[in-house]
């Protein structure tokens, strides 16, 4: 049997290793896409720092028995706003990297044997 935590340190580490093959990429879209995957990364791994517990109040109260640490889930949604800026700064800069130079390539110069 697949335990939880499993699950959720494979799920980090396919968003880990995806964000950073397509960081690595030539063109600036996967670029972009590999970033947003590599803050979902960071996201889910936040998230799980605050112990994975089901059914849980996420504040305390005296009569509980146990509580969901909330601290993980205000970094996550600190997290979201920071990425979703990052991300609408990075796709202006490509942007405006196509237009002034007219090619989609990180380093801004044409490939003679074609793009992959």
């Amino acid at each position: 049997m697949i335990s939880l935590e499993f699950l959720v340190a494979s799920a980090i580490a396919v968003l880990t290793a995806a964000g950073v093959y397509l960081v690595l990429r030539r063109r600036t879209f996967p670029v972009v896409l590999g970033l947003a995957f590599l803050s979902y990364a960071i996201n889910v791994f936040l998230f799980a720092m605050g112990r994975l517990v089901i059914d849980q109040p996420p504040l305390y109260d005296k009569g509980a028995e146990s509580y969901t640490d909330p601290l993980p889930q205000a970094l996550v949604l600190t997290a979201i706003v920071i990425a979703f800026g990052m991300t609408a700064f990075v796709v202006v800069l490509a942007l405006r990297s196509y237009l002034e130079t007219g090619v989609d390539r990180v380093d801004g110069t044409a490939d003679a044997e074609g793009d992959q």
